[in-house]
């Protein structure tokens, strides 16, 4: 059977404990780039945009697995140019990734950095946010982990949320293998780059994912390089 017909249960180096912080700084800033130049951060604000319309009020945006801030980076200095007023919460396992996300995101108006299993975050009903995301964080997860996931953030967030994620595809995973063992200096990003795109997901899993979920009100949309925007209001 060929390793692209179903997601891969092999694990990613990024899931392991004991990791040093420099090993962490220099992954992040390279995936930070990855997501530049491929429009991994064109896509989330494409996700942002979708559902940024449908708010009249100040608006909260969480991400969960939200690594280094690259992405709620990503969102203020787009929304420099734009006149809504949000306010960011990123929540991350690992505390090496919310102690650099704080770093780098220090000026973000209204930031709360949260060290936690997204699961364990309660919000009081006045305070739940208003978009919810993730991007590059559910193909960590098994399909029934993801399931728990996408009920969490229908239940947690006021407008919707969306997700950024990889499509399992040879030419993604055959070009990513390429690039990072030419150009990375991340021992992390060469073995997990390639790994991410086995554990990526078509979207016929999509649709039976969202299904088992009760989610009825969403769009997928394929976009490039290789990656689907599944959005969802609630």
């Amino acid at each position: 059977m060929s390793k692209f017909a179903q997601r891969s249960g092999q694990t990613e180096l990024i899931d392991e404990p004991g990791i040093p912080f420099s090993d962490w700084a220099v992954c992040l800033r390279e995936l930070n780039t990855i997501n530049t130049w491929l429009g991994g951060h064109a896509i989330t604000l494409a996700g942002v945009k979708k559902l940024l319309h449908l708010s009249t009020t100040p608006v909260r945006i969480a991400e969960i697995g939200c690594g280094g801030g690259d992405n709620l980076r990503a969102i203020h200095n787009w929304n420099n140019r734009s006149t809504y007023a949000i306010s960011y919460t990123g929540i991350d396992l690992n505390k090496a990734c919310v102690e650099f996300a704080e770093q780098q995101c220090s000026d973000l108006p209204g930031k709360v950095f949260i060290n936690s299993d997204y699961r364990q975050v309660k919000f009081e009903k006045n305070e739940k946010p208003s978009i919810i995301f993730n991007s590059l964080f559910c193909h960590h997860f098994t399909n029934e982990q993801l399931i728990e996931m996408l009920g969490w953030m229908k239940s947690n967030a006021t407008i919707g949320f969306f997700i950024n994620d990889l499509q399992r595809h040879p030419v993604a995973y055959y070009s990513i293998k390429w690039l990072t063992a030419l150009f990375s200096r991340s021992y992390l990003v060469k073995h997990d780059a390639p790994v991410s795109v086995i554990r990526g997901f078509s979207r016929q899993e999509w649709r039976q994912l969202l299904k088992l979920a009760g989610i009825s009100n969403y769009t997928i949309q394929w976009r490039w390089a290789f990656r689907y925007l599944i959005t969802v209001r609630v």
